[in-house]
C-alpha cells in the first residue's frame, strides 16, 4: 500500500469517528477550515521551491549531536523531510515510510533527515517508536522552518481545539509560540540547490518516497 493510500485510510477511520479516535465531527470541521485557510492564505507557494537555494542548518539530533546539511551535502544529495512532531499520527506513517525507502535513497548516495520544532525527548521518542535509523532533528523554534518558509501560526481557534484534544506545543517543542512548519520534503542537491520541492499546507497529503528518486538521480549528477 502506498503511504497516501495509508493515510488516507486512516483519515477515513478518524473522520467516521470511530474508536478509539471518536473524534467529534465539530473537530473535525475546524480542522478542515484552519487547513483551507492555510491553503488560501498562498504560504506554501512562497515557500522555498525548486531552484532556490536551500538554506544551511546545524541542528542536533535526541543524542545532543550536530548534524550539519553542509557536512552531510558534501557527501552526497540530501533529502529533508519537515514534520510536525510525534503527536500527530501522519507524521509517523511519513517517517515509517521514510525509513522504508531509505535503502533506495543511500544507493543514490544520498541522505535523509527529519526536521521538526519538538524537543529532544520527543524526537528520541520519535525514532524509537517508529524504528527510524536517519536523524530526526530539533528545530528550535522553528528558526530553520521560518528559513525554508514553512513555519505558521496557528489560528486562536484551532489552538483552542488543540488544547482540548491535549495538544500542548509550546511543551512539545518548548516554545511558547503555537507555530508548526508545513509538511514538507525537499531534495537538495550538492551545490545546494534544491531539486524537488513538496509542500502542502494539508498535512494530511504527503507523496509516496519513490516520487523522490528521480530528482535524487538528478541530484546525484550536481556537484558542489
Amino acid at each position: 500500500m502506498s503511504l497516501q493510500a495509508t493515510l488516507d485510510a486512516f483519515k477515513a477511520d478518524f473522520e467516521a469517528g470511530n474508536p478509539p479516535y471518536n473524534a467529534p465531527r465539530a473537530a473535525i470541521d475546524t480542522m478542515h477550515k484552519a487547513t483551507a485557510e492555510l491553503k488560501d492564505s498562498g504560504q506554501a507557494e512562497r515557500a522555498k521551491k525548486i531552484g532556490d537555494k536551500a538554506p544551511s542548518f546545524s541542528l542536533k539530533d535526541p543524542d545532543g549531536n550536530t548534524v550539519s546539511s553542509v557536512e552531510l551535502l558534501a557527501k552526497g544529495p540530501l533529502v529533508v523531510s519537515f514534520y510536525r512532531g510525534v503527536w500527530c499520527p501522519y507524521c509517523n506513517m511519513e517517517l515509517q515510510a521514510l525509513q522504508a525507502a531509505l535503502p533506495e535513497f543511500e544507493k543514490l548516495g544520498a541522505s535523509l533527515v527529519a526536521i521538526s520544532p519538538q524537543t529532544a525527548p520527543n524526537s528520541r521518542k520519535s525514532t524509537h517508536e517508529n524504528n527510524v535509523t536517519f536523524p530526526i532533528l530539533s528545530d528550535e523554534k522553528g528558526a530553520v522552518g521560518e528559513a525554508f518558509g514553512l513555519r505558521f501560526k496557528l489560528p486562536d481557534y484551532l489552538v483552542d481545539l488543540y488544547k482540548s484534544f491535549k495538544n500542548d506545543l509550546p511543551n512539545f517543542n518548548d516554545d511558547p509560540d503555537w507555530t508548526l512548519p508545513m509538511p514538507a520534503r525537499y531534495v537538495i542537491a550538492q551545490d545546494g540547490t534544491i531539486v524537488y520541492a513538496e509542500v502542502n499546507p494539508d498535512y494530511t497529503q504527503r507523496p509516496d518516497p519513490e516520487e523522490l528518486l528521480p530528482a535524487l538521480r538528478k541530484a546525484s549528477t550536481l556537484k558542489a
